[in-house]
């Protein structure tokens, strides 16, 4: 039992003393492992630093490289600094433009100023005089057609005549179109202006008559109401004028109804009203299916009670004979049959507006075109004074009839008088 017990107890001594022996192995193994771990931490740490302080020395060398390059000495930052605030900013100059060429014109030019310039060029084809004269017609033309009426109508067309309009065809065309969609009171004015013009320039009427197409074909598209009112009624007008066909009109009325909505039928209306007189005359059969399409609108289609009534009341005008819409107003009815020219402009042909033509480009053959059309412009204008001349002849005549026969009643008077 003695010895039993004494070998037990020499096991446990022996087994505590190898736990104790491990356990101070692994404590040295694990002491080891974070020396070495430390030690690996500080070389990379040496090595970064290394690396850096390479970096810094080669873009050092590379900026002492510039400087000696461009002549200058390499300095520190904190030297440069103080320097440069030293120095003044350098601006960047612009390029200096004529506002002559610019697109616009430049700032607005007086008139007598303008002139004043014109008479300095003493080279009349050249660039800079061709593109003042352009911003004088510009602007010529832009002020004779926004102040035009019923009363100054005749002496805004001679004014108008006096400038090259076959040159500002363009801006004569773009003028009229933006203040007719300005003031749509006066369409019947401005198309009294474009038959006068056309019976004298009809390239000119052809061109307006092809934009304005072009104008309410895109407006019908994007569903612009406002914009195909306006776009309609200058094209009735032109039509009573006798610029533009009665085809036209039946094409645009059916392209309006041909899907009725409320907006379409709206236009088709005040479209009807402007050019339903002429149609009536010119197209009977033409006016008489518009309103029998107007009929089966009314009575198939859904729309809007407005608009219903909007087309009875249209029934109604008809039926009075259009006596409150007149085909030419009194007072615009200034172009002779004779004289007139009507252009044949269907409504879905593809046509060119001309945009080239709103803009400054210069002529090679200035001189010649201006002494052409001052010419064209005296036989022009001799023709109209001409004519006026014949009138006013005949009216000296009538006058002289009208005093005669005044003094022969005159006698009778004093005769019976005297009786």
């Amino acid at each position: 039992m003695t010895a039993w017990f004494c070998a037990a107890l020499v096991f446990s001594v022996l087994s505590k003393s190898f736990l104790h022996s491990d356990y101070r192995s692994r404590s040295r193994d694990t002491d080891r492992s974070r020396s070495r771990e430390k030690n690996r931490s500080r070389e990379r740490d040496r090595n970064r630093s290394r690396s850096r302080e390479k970096d810094r020395s080669t873009s050092r060398g590379r900026a002492d490289s510039d400087h000696r390059r461009r002549g200058r000495s390499a300095s520190p930052l904190a030297d440069r600094e103080p320097a440069a605030a030293n120095e003044p900013p350098v601006k960047k100059k612009k390029e200096e433009l004529d506002p002559i060429l610019t697109r616009t014109g430049g700032a607005y030019i007086p008139p007598a100023k303008l002139r004043l310039m014109q008479q300095q060029i003493t080279d009349k084809s050249s660039l800079a005089y061709q593109r003042m004269s352009w911003e004088a017609l510009k602007k010529s033309i832009n002020g004779l057609i926004n102040k035009v009426n019923v009363s100054n109508l005749i002496n805004i067309i001679q004014e108008l005549l006096q400038e090259n309009i076959v040159r500002g065809r363009g801006l004569l065309a773009r003028s009229i179109l933006q203040a007719q969609t300005a003031s749509p009171i006066f369409t019947h004015v401005y198309a009294a202006v474009v038959a006068i013009i056309n019976s004298k320039f009809p390239q000119i009427g052809e061109l307006i008559l092809k934009r304005l197409i072009l104008t309410f074909r895109r407006s019908y598209r994007r569903n612009l109401k406002q914009q195909c009112l306006t776009a309609s009624k200058f094209v009735a007008h032109l039509i009573n004028q006798n610029v533009a066909h009665e085809v036209l009109c039946l094409e645009m009325l059916t392209l309006l109804l041909e899907r009725p909505t409320d907006d379409s039928v709206e236009v088709a209306i005040s479209f009807l009203k402007e050019c339903g007189l002429k149609l009536t005359e010119v197209s009977p059969r033409g006016i008489n299916a518009i309103f029998e399409r107007l009929r089966n609108v009314l009575h198939e289609s859904t729309i809007d009670k407005r608009v219903q009534y909007m087309i009875e009341v249209m029934f109604a005008i008809r039926k009075d004979g259009f006596k409150d819409h007149p085909v030419i107003p009194e007072g615009l009815d200034l172009v002779d049959e004779d004289d007139q020219f009507t252009h044949m402009l269907p409504l879905d042909d593809e046509y060119n507006p001309e945009d080239i033509l709103n803009v400054f480009k210069m002529d090679p053959d200035f001189l010649e075109n201006e002494d052409k059309y001052k010419t064209l412009k005296r036989d022009i204008l001799d023709e109209g004074s001409s004519d006026s001349g014949e009138e006013g002849d005949g009216s000296d005549d009538d006058d002289d009839d009208d005093e005669d026969e005044n003094e022969e009643e005159g006698d009778g008077e004093t005769n019976t008088l005297i009786c």
